[in-house]
């Protein structure tokens, strides 16, 4: 067995169980993988290693390493390092599809070592195994996990709700599935009647015992991050829009005046969040372990088992209770992975139900498993819901189900401004499941934020909220996220650009109440041009902050506000009104260029990634390109580097 060095840094999981598919198919194709967290630096020595090094990395936050890789990224980007540091190793840094050719080079690799003259039959051989009629194709692995391996995108990381808020943006429908439609838990031909090729079973590795509680008391700060956790009280909830806009948002101030949490505009942070409890509840029921709940979950590894490399879930506090499990430590509304599906199907008794969780797990099935469980963002509670003589054991959910995540969100304040206290915004995310019935879901943290503030919530108006409502104040667990550039430049003669729609424009109040204070403290400064191009859908239901930027413009903090209304009808505008923020930089292509172009000034983008910040570089690219004269490639390279001197930042989700 030829040996190479498989590391891997993971946030949610995802890429953990990448680099463990790579570790348990390599044998197949006669490798052998030292498999390793690439924060577990005592286990391998990356100087000394004389193997192929393979490195399965996911991105978080915006485009952040992820907790486990933190130590090792701030290692090799120490500018003392030797220009040759590391340069015995081969990395390959291509994107897809990176692990069908994997294989390939391996083989190579050890045969060149080897001396041996032709290659040529063997590279082939790996080559057709890794295009082979295979129940799990690291093809399909990828596109599943949605991590990219080595991929080199500073297009930052995906909020942890993203795929929550995907199923409002596919416009799913909740007719009524026809008998001679499929669905979640029916095919039709030909899969129906396919030969299936199905992945191998997973080997499960963890024995887990309830055992009664014995009065021990659980810390919520043991299911977080590295980072240190804070327990602060929300001192203020205002809804920012009107009752008939939308989407609902909502503004939070937390109390931290008794901490020594800080931050400064432009950082995000954490908020710990559980589990819904009427979810929770479900499937402590559903699992026939609803008397159990305050019993403490006893986990060991399994003598036997097949796992190479099994070890415990870090995740989960020793001896914590089943209820606490299930509602701060696992991500219940995970999309199950084709493995978990695979490992369901032996624990449900119906044939028909087996046959149908093995088609989803199947090659033959990659279709339905996209559209039925990843496109409808399904979770074990639907197929649970879906496949009733399924019965898993509470060991299967502990070795499939991830992290619960913190849930990261921009600071939308400055200190100076409101000092001992903290600002976020954050849209309701809702939207409809509907792969066993049709059921309106919120989003994991929005909806239980909103749900927590409902008893102080101030309702939406046209004026500023002084103080919130009296009440008990409820409080939640935070924790700083501090690896951010997206803040102010240093010299505040610096001229800016802020692109922020709806809940983007959350950072930039923090800018813009900080820019107020310095110039408070320096009123003879040199402050430079601050630009904010905001959007949303109408002027009279969800314009946030309203006031407050009208006031910024009015003081001088704010040297140009453009506001667009994507679905308010134009009044009297004869080229027509800008309907989205793209719109608006287009309309001012020459202000802009001069800004990034002449006076090196910085660009700041924030909100939804996946259309918003798209088309925002593409109108970026036509301005530079229309406005210099340049080709669009140099254009791009002009965008490029000014990410490379960070004065092009995204705050994306």
């Amino acid at each position: 067995m030829r040996r190479f060095l498989l590391l891997y840094a993971t946030q949610r999981g995802q890429a953990k169980a990448i680099a463990e598919e790579i570790s348990e198919k390599a044998v197949t194709y006669g490798f052998s993988a030292d498999l390793h967290c690439i924060s577990e630096s005592d286990k391998y020595d990356l100087n000394t290693e004389t193997a192929p090094l393979v490195m399965v990395v996911s991105t978080t936050g915006n485009g952040d390493p992820p907790d486990t890789a933190r130590k090792f990224v701030k290692a090799i980007q120490d500018k003392t390092l030797p220009p040759d540091f590391l340069a015995h190793l081969r990395l390959e840094l291509v994107v897809e599809p990176w692990i069908n050719g994997l294989w390939a080079a391996l083989e190579k690799h050890f045969l060149l070592n080897r001396g041996r003259g032709d290659v040529s039959e063997t590279l082939t051989m790996a080559s057709l195994a890794s295009r082979r009629t295979d129940p799990m194709t690291p093809e399909l692995l990828h596109v599943e996990s949605q991590v990219g391996l080595l991929r080199l995108d500073d297009s930052g990381g995906k909020a942890a709700e993203v795929l929550e808020q995907n199923a409002v943006n596919s416009g799913q429908s909740s007719t009524l599935i026809a008998d001679f439609e499929a669905s979640l838990t029916r095919s039709v031909p030909p899969l129906s009647q396919a030969s299936l090729n199905i992945p191998s079973l997973p080997p499960e590795y963890l024995e887990v015992h309830l055992e009664e509680a014995l009065g021990q008391e659980e810390s919520h700060a043991s299911v977080s991050s590295a980072d240190p956790v804070f327990h602060v009280p929300i001192s203020k909830a205002v809804q920012l829009t009107a009752n008939d806009a939308v989407k609902t948002t909502l503004l939070i101030e937390l109390d931290i005046s008794k901490t020594d949490f800080s931050y400064q505009p432009g950082d995000a942070f954490n908020v710990i969040c559980p589990n819904s409890d009427a979810e929770v509840q479900f499937l402590l029921q559903r699992l026939q372990l609803a008397d159990r709940r305050e019993h403490r979950v006893a986990m060991t590894i399994k003598a036997d088992t097949r796992k190479k490399g099994a070890a415990l879930p870090q995740h989960v506090p020793e001896r914590c209770s089943l209820q606490f499990l299930l509602t701060w430590c696992l991500e219940i509304r995970a999309v199950p992975k084709k493995a978990f599906l695979r490992a369901l199907a032996d624990h449900t008794g119906d044939s028909v139900e087996r046959r149908r969780l093995q088609e989803l797990c199947s090659r033959q099935g990659a279709a339905d498993y996209s559209r039925f469980v990843r496109d409808a963002s399904a979770c074990l509670s639907d197929l649970l819901r879906a496949f009733p003589s399924c019965q898993p054991p509470l060991g299967l959910l502990l070795e499939h189900l991830p992290k619960l995540q913190p849930r990261l969100y921009s600071c939308a304040s400055s200190s100076l401004f409101h000092p001992g206290k903290l600002h976020f915004i954050f849209n309701i995310v809702e939207f409809l499941s509907n792969t066993t019935e049709v059921v309106l879901r919120r989003g994991v943290c929005t909806g239980w934020l909103a749900t927590l503030v409902e008893s102080i919530l101030q309702p939406y108006t046209c004026t500023n909220h002084a103080d919130g409502k009296k009440a008990l104040a409820p409080k939640i667990f935070i924790s700083p996220r501090t690896t951010n550039s997206f803040h102010l430049p240093n010299g505040p003669s610096v001229p800016i650009i802020m692109v922020g729609p709806g809940a983007g424009v959350a950072p930039f109040i923090g800018f813009l109440q900080h820019r107020e204070k310095l110039r408070e403290r320096h009123a003879g400064g040199c402050f430079g041009a601050t630009w904010l191009f905001f959007g949303c859908r109408h002027k009279e239901r969800d314009y946030l902050f309203r006031d407050e930027l009208r006031r910024f413009l009015k003081c001088g903090v704010l040297t140009h506000l453009e506001v667009s209304f994507s679905r308010d009808a134009a009044v009297g505008e004869e080229e027509g009104p800008a309907r989205y923020v793209q719109d608006s930089l287009q309309r001012h292509s020459k202000q802009v260029v001069g800004v990034l172009l002449r006076e090196s000034g910085y660009i700041y983008v924030c909100g939804d990634a996946k259309n918003m910040a798209k088309d925002v570089h593409d109108a970026l690219v036509e301005i530079i390109s229309r406005e210099t004269g340049a080709e669009k490639l140099e254009a791009m390279k002009t965008l490029a580097t000014l990410k490379e001197e960070k004065r092009y930042l995204q705050d994306i989700w």
